[in-house]
C-alpha cells in the first residue's frame, strides 16, 4: 500500500487540489476538473480585492469630496455577484458547501457518498442544466441589445454580468460532475478511483 502523502499547509495536497482524500477518492477526470476550477476560482479571488476598493473609492468620493457616482456603486454590485457565483463552484470543489453536517458526521461513507451522488444527480446537476439552457438565451439577448443600466450614469454592458450566469453555473455543473465521479469511484469503483 502506498502512503498517504502528508497534506501542504494550506489545505491542499501535493497536487495542489483540496486534501479531502478521507472523504472521497480522486479520479483522474475530477483531479482534471477540480484544477480547472481551482485556477478559475484563484483568479477570481481577486475580485474581492477590487470590491474592498471600489468600495474605499466610493465612500471617499461621497464622503470626503461629496461626489457619488451610480456606476462605481454599480460596479461593487457586479465585483460581488460575479465573486459570489465563481465562488459557489469553488466551494464545491473544496467541499466546503452547505449541508447538515451534525446529520452526515454520524454516516459512514459510503452513506455520505450515496446521499452526495443522489443529490448531485437529482437536484444539482438538473438544476444546473435548467439555469444554462434558461441563462444562455437571456445572456445572448443582452449581448445583442449591447444592454447598459437603465440608471442615468450607471454601467454600460450589462450584457457581461449576466454572461457570467452561463460561466459560474458551467463550473458549477463541472464541480458537480467532479463530485459525482469521486462518489462513483468510492461506491463501483467506477471511474477507477486514485487515492
Amino acid at each position: 500500500m502506498s502512503e498517504t502523502p502528508t497534506p501542504n499547509f494550506d489545505g491542499t495536497d501535493p497536487d495542489g487540489l483540496p486534501d479531502d482524500r478521507r472523504s472521497l477518492p480522486r479520479t483522474r477526470l475530477s483531479n482534471a476538473i477540480d484544477r480547472f476550477i481551482m485556477a478559475v476560482g484563484n483568479v477570481a479571488s481577486w475580485i474581492w480585492v477590487l470590491l474592498i476598493l471600489g468600495i474605499i473609492l466610493n465612500v471617499t468620493l461621497r464622503y470626503v469630496f461629496g461626489r457619488a457616482t451610480v456606476w462605481l456603486e454599480e460596479l461593487q454590485l457586479y465585483f460581488y455577484a460575479i465573486g459570489f457565483i465563481i465562488g459557489l463552484s469553488y466551494a464545491i470543489t473544496w467541499n466546503r458547501h452547505v449541508r447538515v453536517d451534525a446529520l452526515a458526521d454520524r454516516w459512514s461513507p459510503r452513506t455520505r457518498a450515496w446521499i452526495e451522488l443522489l443529490g448531485m444527480l437529482f437536484l444539482l446537476l438538473p438544476f444546473s442544466v435548467s439555469i444554462l439552457i434558461e441563462a444562455v438565451p437571456y445572456a445572448l439577448t443582452s449581448l445583442h441589445l449591447n444592454e447598459g443600466s437603465p440608471s442615468p450614469g450607471g454601467m454600460p454592458y450589462t450584457w457581461i454580468l449576466k454572461s457570467f450566469i452561463v460561466w459560474g453555473f458551467a463550473l458549477i455543473f463541472l464541480a458537480a460532475f467532479s463530485r459525482m465521479l469521486r462518489c462513483t469511484a468510492l461506491l463501483f469503483e467506477r471511474p477507477r478511483p486514485i487515492w
